[in-house]
């Protein structure tokens, strides 16, 4: 049986082993790119609403989670969000700012990996899509002239560098699965722990039941966990609490952690009601809730501490209605999960790898990139960013 040779194998045809290869490909090396899915990329194309939030104006390491959090520096340093809008307006393509530095295509997500596989095509970087990978197997790696063995559906391929990214748990409906995480494991790299992250929060019963009825309003909050806060948009939903700001707080919370809800970040409520009880005593306290709030949520919260009219509530009554709106608190009991996380929280070991090339330090040749590694951005463009930084500089390396 003939063994196919290449100079880098990447596995994982999404943000971080496209921008591998084609980085790899632009220095003269035979890159081929291996996926399982049917459809290349499909996080890019499901990303922003579709029109791909590519990345973030203001990217910079304080953006990004994990066990090391000095780790993602050199990469992000040597390909920065400023180089990935030069390739995308190498190509054309027109991009926006939404809010808060976050880029998208004017048009649609599939004009970045139309971008990506244009690039990979000029240098001659191989994608093949459907094709699994049966093993991984290794020989004289450290010795200097080690190489990889990969069974695939496609045959016996053999690589002297060989690229995990495959990324994490996250949305497993397009294909994510732990591979990456087995390979890492395998090469007794060590691994943290992993868990869902830019996930919306689930809540029990009763706070659920107030969820559901107010489902599908959205409000400007601050969500803070511990001394995290995040002000962004918060959406009701049927099954909790989701939005920006509590995809954010998501990442820090754990369970048993009670989080702290400010609905109306702009104003002091309890200093207002107190004011308008000595200026307008009989003006009802829903009222002055509904000049801040949507006016089904004013409602909601009156109703449950007791409203009425100013006069008739006591300075303390409208102090608890005040902190019910700027100090809600409220105990989660889990996330909705990998199901609909945007990303994995955890994996490979960062004191495993080296910052400067991703290369693992144990051994020699093989790369984790991407999604897999234990570095985990801010919603907003961070993540992508992320995949092309540390694509990028595997690129270089491999």
């Amino acid at each position: 049986m003939s063994v196919e040779t290449k100079d880098v194998v990447v596995i994982g045809a999404g943000a971080a082993g496209l921008m591998c290869a084609l980085t790899a490909g632009v220095r003269g090396r035979d890159v081929l790119v291996l996926d399982h899915a049917t459809r290349l990329a499909e996080k890019i194309r499901i990303s922003g609403g579709g029109r791909c939030n590519f990345t973030n104006l203001h990217a910079s390491p304080a953006q990004f989670l994990s066990s090391n959090p000095h780790f993602c520096k050199s990469a992000l340093q040597q390909f920065t969000q400023h180089d990935f809008i030069a390739l995308v307006e190498k190509h054309g393509i027109a991009y926006h700012e939404k809010k808060l530095g976050q880029l998208f295509c004017d048009n649609k997500a599939q004009d970045v990996i139309d971008m990506l596989l244009a690039e990979c095509a000029d240098v001659g970087a191989e994608v093949a899509m459907n094709v699994s990978i049966q093993s991984v197997q290794s020989k004289d790696l450290n010795s200097g002239s080690g190489y990889f063995i990969l069974e695939t559906t496609r045959g016996q391929i053999e690589t002297p560098a060989l690229v995990i990214a495959t990324g994490g748990l996250s949305i497993p409906k397009i294909g994510a699965t732990g591979f990456g995480y087995d390979v890492a494991a395998q090469f007794g790299l060590p691994l943290i722990d992993r868990r869902a992250g830019l996930v919306p929060l689930t809540f029990d019963d009763d706070i659920l039941a107030r969820c559901k009825a107010l489902s599908g309003l959205s409000v400007e909050a601050q969500v803070c966990c511990g001394k995290v806060c995040f002000a962004e948009g918060l959406l009701f939903t049927h099954r909790g609490l989701s939005g920006p700001s509590i995809l954010q707080i998501s990442s820090y919370w754990r369970p048993g952690d009670v989080i702290t809800v400010n609905l109306a970040p702009q104003v002091d409520l309890a200093a207002v009601l107190i004011a308008r009880k000595r200026s307008t005593p009989k003006q009802e306290a829903v009222t002055v809730l509904g000049e801040y709030l949507p006016r089904r949520l004013a409602h909601d919260i009156s109703a449950s501490h007791g409203g009425g009219r100013l006069a008739e509530l006591s300075d303390a009554a409208l102090s608890a209605l005040g902190a019910a709106v700027n100090g809600w608190q409220v105990k989660p009991s889990g996330t909705e999960g990998y199901r609909t996380a945007e990303v994995t929280l955890g994996g490979v070991d960062t004191a495993c790898l080296s910052s400067k090339t991703m290369q693992a330090k144990a051994a020699a040749g093989l790369f984790f990139i991407g999604e897999v590694v234990d570095v985990t951005g801010y919603l907003g463009g961070y993540n992508f960013q992320w995949a092309w930084s540390s694509g990028y500089v595997a690129g270089l390396n491999v």
